[in-house]
């Protein structure tokens, strides 16, 4: 089977696309109202492009009546945000915090989503998340004709439990499993690390 995209509606272009780039990282992000309420989100359209600076890219579409989304409209203020990476055993209030409410209505009141400081930033983490990233706003490019928000979220801290991460001759080794992190797969579906194996690279 061959699928042209050129020839393919951007919402089954969208169904392909999800059900085969997998499994997918979640960005779970944690941003700051207009009235200092905040926002929490989950989007899979998320990854590392650049070590320096830096940088992860969150992709961010519109709401379902064609209006910003809230974490952008909170990124694009200027203000700190925090994205983490979820467990497995957070998969039903990641999943409950994609709804969308009215802007100003937090997602961390509905859930009863437990917060911890951040010592130098702001705006603080989800408490039972094991990694979580400070992030300030880099660069935000407009794609497409429904203007796909392409957002550069630039680290200036990485939380870690220290229960998931180990030094190892001067080296920092964090334990994948330990952290269990939620994936996207394609419709309603997810998945768990599963297996994890060693390949030494080639030289």
């Amino acid at each position: 089977m061959i699928i042209d995209f050129n020839s393919t509606p951007p919402l089954t272009r969208y169904h392909f696309m999800t059900q085969t780039i997998l499994p997918r990282p979640i960005a779970w992000v944690l941003s700051v109202n207009s009235d200092d309420s905040l926002n929490l989100a989950p989007f899979s359209f998320f990854n590392a492009v650049c070590s320096d600076p830096p940088l992860l890219l969150l992709s961010i579409g519109s709401k379902s009546d064609g209006s910003i989304k809230d974490t952008r409209q909170n990124i694009v203020s200027g203000r700190p945000f925090v994205i983490h990476i979820a467990s497995v055993d957070q998969s039903q209030v990641v999943n409950n915090s994609a709804a969308e409410l009215a802007y100003g209505e937090s997602e961390l009141t509905r859930e009863q989503l437990p917060l911890a400081d951040f010592p130098g930033c702001s705006v603080p983490r989800l408490r039972d998340c094991h990694v979580a990233y400070h992030c300030t706003l880099y660069e935000v490019h407009e794609i497409g004709p429904n203007k796909q928000a392409m957002v550069y979220a630039e680290i200036q801290q990485l939380y870690l439990n220290d229960e998931v991460v180990e030094e190892n001759n001067g080296r920092y080794v964090i334990d994948s499993q330990k952290i269990n992190p939620l994936a996207r797969l394609g419709g309603t579906s997810y998945a768990e690390l599963g297996e994890v194996f060693s390949l030494s690279r080639p030289k």
